[in-house]
């Protein structure tokens, strides 16, 4: 099992070659105050100086810092590599033992742990600058060395809570968000470091460990300066985590002093003092605390922490792979033959827009109606209920039905309501559906405009690949479309004309209104009979009422049912519509000139029983009528639109695309790749190349029977 935390920084390696950090990997994150002594611990697990050190904040910058170690046959080997790299040059002894690479320098070795700490300072200020602040960009520095345990550890800013100089204001929430950022990975594990001189109960890294892990399942303290502690106290309590307890344990450890580091004193050293402390004032505990054993133990729970989360790491990178393979199949091939490719993608699109107003594409819409659901949407319901709305009688008066009368008898008094003031206002009602039909067509045009959108997002995604051949597609679909606009207008416009250019009264639907109006006229007539009073006859009435109505009787005799509605009624009925106003002014006197034609007419007045009765039956007629115009156009204009837009288009689209596309001269500029196509291109190759070198390695531990 010692060899998975290999096999974690040899994915490590793979992911850092693309510069993705898409994986979360098990390692050790290094919390803790600045000044608490984090980075003392980190030097004695590597047994080097090798850490910037400084007043103030000096992390501004995760170093990710893998620990390999290395034996005789290793160190050899990177030996011979070396002297063919390095002409001759041997890595011997202490030079050769241990040595660092960092991943921004490439293969470059160093094996000068001074080189090592300013090129640290170096490219620290290179992205965060001199002025004290942070970034979350991180370092990667592997150590190759016989004396250190398989680890991978992540060393973060100190946690502060003032600025200091010309540090941000808001460096404490920065510092905070960045710890956040990497112990919030469920397979990280957290040391937690806290100096033994400051009170445990405390301690900020502890605090911020419970915020991600509040059951401590992955949470490890460190008790830092045991030797600093007040005379006549110690840290049994909290070792033995009396105070504050903690799953993993709590580890104590004793850290060079700054007086140490400036005498150049070395950690290994500084390791042989620390047991000697421990034996002589913790004997009981010495065994279980120390930097051999704190390296042991890290190396422990990483390895288990690594095991079970493999089946996790697994399960992953096989679905991140199959998502870039998809993605990289959506960005395509290089084009090696442009004139099959061009009539390819010309081909598609043209299939997935009829596709796309069938009903029958490959990707439908969940959030929204479109394509043709939504002009379904728009012919029997915006449309429809459009029409459903208009009003027969609307903008219509009585005065306007009784005027169109009286002007259509012309200087003769009529015997019966003409014809003509009948068609007159019909007409004048008809005309009114011609609007919504014309946005009925404007409608659909919108969204067969919308549909070329939802075919690019959607259907087509190989046309983003060439944004030219993307936008000439567009322009000749809507070039379609715009010159099948005003052919569809016109249609729409002609099957309102025609409905106004014959009124045919003898329509069976409208036969049969005028029909059932006689009857109900009819049944009033006798209705008022029956309520005149007593001392008139009432054969004499009824004779009287149909001599009244003999004339237009005869007369109607031959012209359609709905004149027959005249014959019937009273005319001494008194009306209830308007109050009567006078023909001329009662101040006139007697002796003057009157010019009739400056005299006003009445704009209302009260209504004879006659006119009010021709004025309900034209009413009557006009909405008959009406409703059998309306429910025509409601039934016609869609299908006009799909014959003259929809389906002209759907049948022409393709040999509109190729005959205005598919040319030789074209060939080479449509089919030009957006500037990032390729690039991006690459990195997807690249991702997907590491993410099933990653799933090769953990295949390999399978087979080998790890886990």
């Amino acid at each position: 099992m010692e060899a998975l935390i290999p096999v974690i920084n040899k994915l490590q390696d793979v992911f850092n070659t693309v510069g993705a950090d898409i994986i979360q990997l098990p390692q050790i994150v290094v919390v803790g105050t600045q000044s608490s002594g984090k980075s003392s611990v980190l030097e004695s697990l590597v047994g080097r100086d090798l850490l910037p050190r400084g007043t103030g904040i000096v992390t501004r910058r995760p170093l990710i810092l893998q620990l390999v170690h290395i034996d005789q046959e290793d160190r050899r080997k990177t030996s011979e590599e070396n002297e063919s790299k390095k002409n001759g040059r041997l890595y011997r002894g202490i030079d050769g033992e241990e040595w660092g690479k960092f991943l921004h320098t490439k293969n470059k070795i160093y094996t000068d742990f001074e080189e090592i700490r300013q090129e640290i300072e170096a490219e620290t200020e290179r992205i965060s600058g001199n002025n004290k602040g942070i970034s979350d960009e991180p370092i990667h520095l592997k150590i190759f060395s016989p004396h250190v345990v398989n680890l991978t550890l992540v060393d973060l800013p100190g946690i502060t809570k003032v600025p200091v100089g010309d540090q941000p204001k808001d460096i404490e929430i920065q510092i905070k968000e960045l710890i956040l950022k990497y112990i919030s990975n469920p397979n990280s594990i957290i040391l937690a470091v806290t100096a033994a001189n400051t009170d445990m109960a405390t301690s900020e890294a502890l605090k911020v460990a419970r915020e991600v892990d509040t059951d401590g399942r992955r949470t490890l303290a460190v008790v830092t300066k045991l030797d600093l502690m007040d005379a006549g106290t110690d840290a049994m309590d909290v070792l033995m985590g009396r105070v504050i307890p903690v799953k993993l344990g709590i580890i104590g450890v004793v850290n060079r002093s700054q007086l140490d580091i400036n005498q150049k004193k070395l950690v290994a050293d500084s390791i042989r003092d620390e047991y000697a402390f421990l034996q002589k004032k913790y004997p009981s505990l010495a065994n279980r605390n120390g930097t051999k054993y704190l390296a042991r133990t890290l190396n422990r729970l990483l390895m288990h922490h690594i095991r079970d989360c493999l089946p996790e790491l697994k399960t992953r990178i096989n679905v991140l792979a199959a998502q870039y393979q998809s993605l990289l199949n959506s960005y395509g091939e290089p084009v090696d033959d442009k004139s099959s490719t061009l009539l390819q993608l010309i081909t598609k699109f043209a299939a997935e827009y009829c596709h796309t107003i069938e009903g029958t594409a490959k990707y439908i819409e969940t959030a929204e109606l479109c394509g043709g659901a939504r002009i379904c949407y728009i012919f029997h319901e915006t449309f429809g209920r459009t029409l459903e709305s208009v009003d027969p009688l609307g903008g219509l008066t009585t005065i306007d039905v009784l005027t169109a009368i009286r002007n259509a008898t012309g200087p003769r008094p009529a015997l019966f309501v003409p014809e003509v003031s009948f068609e007159l206002l019909v007409k004048r009602q008809v005309k009114r559906l011609e609007e919504p039909s014309l946005r009925c067509v404007e409608l659909v045009h919108e969204e067969m405009q919308r549909i070329i959108q939802h075919c690019s997002n959607y259907s087509t995604q190989e046309l983003l690949r060439f944004p030219k051949l993307h936008d000439a597609i567009v322009e000749v679909v809507t070039s379609l479309l715009r010159k099948r606009l005003p052919v569809t207008n016109e249609m729409v416009h002609n099957l309102v004309a025609i409905e106004l250019a014959y009124i045919n009264t003898k329509h069976p639907d409208f036969a049969d209104a005028c029909g059932l109006m006689n009857n109900n006229i009819e049944e009033q007539r006798r209705n008022r009979m029956r309520d005149l009073p007593a001392g008139v006859p009432r054969d004499k009435a009824a004779a009287g009422s149909s001599q009244s109505g003999s004339v237009p009787e005869q007369t109607d005799s031959g012209t359609g049912n709905w004149r027959g509605m005249l014959k019937r009624g009273e005319e001494n009925t008194a009306g209830d519509r308007a109050v009567p106003q006078p023909l001329f002014a009662s101040s006139q006197q007697k002796g003057y000139a009157v010019n009739l034609l400056d005299v006003p007419v009445p704009v209302s007045r009260k209504l004879s029983a006659r006119e009010q009765r021709d004025c309900e039956v034209i009413e009557r007629l006009i909405k008959s009528y009406f409703l059998i115009v309306r429910k025509n156009i409601q039934d016609s204009v869609p299908k006009a639109v799909m014959h003259f837009l929809v389906n002209h288009v759907k049948d022409c689209l393709q040999s509109e695309l190729v005959g205005q596309l598919y040319k030789t001269a074209l060939l080479n500029d449509l089919l030009t790749e957006s500037e990032d196509m390729a690039q991006r291109r690459n990195e997807a190759a690249d991702m997907l190349k590491a993410l099933q070198k990653a799933g090769q390695v953990i295949a390999e531990i399978r087979e080998t029977h790890m886990w």
